[in-house]
């Protein structure tokens, strides 16, 4: 009929791809035993299943089993399929951690990984990782991920600068984006310290997550630690407004608060890209011209 015709010419000029979802969740030690616990695996797999990429920040899980529970979970779960690219153990000997990047194959691709050098600079040094996805406007970017010390949380937030340099001169892409537990929030990071961070005196740097957000899951804090930053205005065009926010899984899945710190204090921080343009784009005009010949087809066979 004429009306079905219309809106499906309408849908094929002007429809686009999905927004693309980018999340970052400190899972508190997730290891194994963490895994093996049924109810902290079901509740982590609906978590991450609503993410095209999820890092995961201290995971200690240093033979991998717990992470492949977590992915055989995913793709039990979902209709996509999902892969991990994860970093060395890194840190002091007593508390070494990883980081982990958890994604649809089906969405986006791995183009490059590269550890920064330079571990006096960080506790954990960020371990970058280039993705490029068709289905998002901006299509390559890279994600650099940080597990701050605390009590280096300010110098080490600094530094993310110099990685930003480095690793977008390897790469010649600047599409950055900072994501992790910076602990920049509270007693650590204060108002007077942004004047020693150079991704907050930089203009070139936005802060998606802001300084009165609570991502902790107890009621006895109040703090942004989890952050999501991106550099330049391109990557910034390229970030659905108003979509970088807290995650509580604990009121959207209906879990008691006493069980979501069993997986975690913290809550996940996420943003979605844009969707990347449709594959078919009329102009105004041909979408006029198209409307027209349809409309004169339809009277003409009910004229005859």
């Amino acid at each position: 009929c004429l009306p079905l015709l219309l809106v499906s010419l309408l849908a094929l000029s002007f429809g686009g791809a999905a927004d693309f979802k980018i999340c970052s969740y400190n899972v508190q030690e997730f290891n194994l035993d963490k895994s093996a616990d049924y109810r902290v695996l079901y509740t982590l797999t609906r978590i991450v299943s609503r993410c095209d990429i999820c890092l995961l920040l201290h995971v200690t899980d240093f033979d991998g089993k717990g992470i492949q529970a977590l992915l055989a979970s995913l793709n039990r779960y979902d209709s996509y399929t999902y892969q991990s690219v994860a970093s060395k153990s890194l840190g002091d000997p007593g508390d070494l951690q990883q980081y982990v990047f958890l994604y649809r194959t089906d969405t986006v691709n791995v183009t490059g990984q590269y550890q920064y050098q330079k571990p006096e600079s960080f506790v954990r040094p960020p371990f970058a990782v280039q993705f490029y996805s068709d289905q998002t406007a901006i299509k390559s970017f890279i994600l650099i991920p940080l597990h701050s010390d605390p009590s280096r949380a300010v110098q080490e937030i600094d530094r993310l600068y110099d990685v930003f340099e480095e690793v977008s001169k390897t790469w010649s892409n600047t599409n950055v984006m900072f994501l992790g537990d910076f602990h920049a929030g509270c007693a650590y990071v204060t108002r007077n310290d942004k004047r020693d961070i150079r991704l907050y005196t930089k203009s070139a740097f936005a802060w998606l997550i802001g300084d009165r957000v609570d991502t902790t899951v107890s009621e006895e804090t109040n703090c942004a630690f989890d952050r999501i930053v991106v550099h330049g205005k391109t990557f910034l065009r390229a970030i659905t407004p108003l979509s970088a926010q807290v995650y509580n899984y604990a009121e959207d899945l209906k879990i008691p608060r006493a069980k979501a710190l069993d997986i975690s204090d913290h809550l996940p921080v996420e943003v979605d890209l844009k969707g990347s343009a449709p594959r078919l784009q009329a102009t105004p005009l041909l979408i006029l011209l198209s409307l027209s010949a349809v409309l004169q087809h339809f009277l003409s066979a009910s004229v005859i």
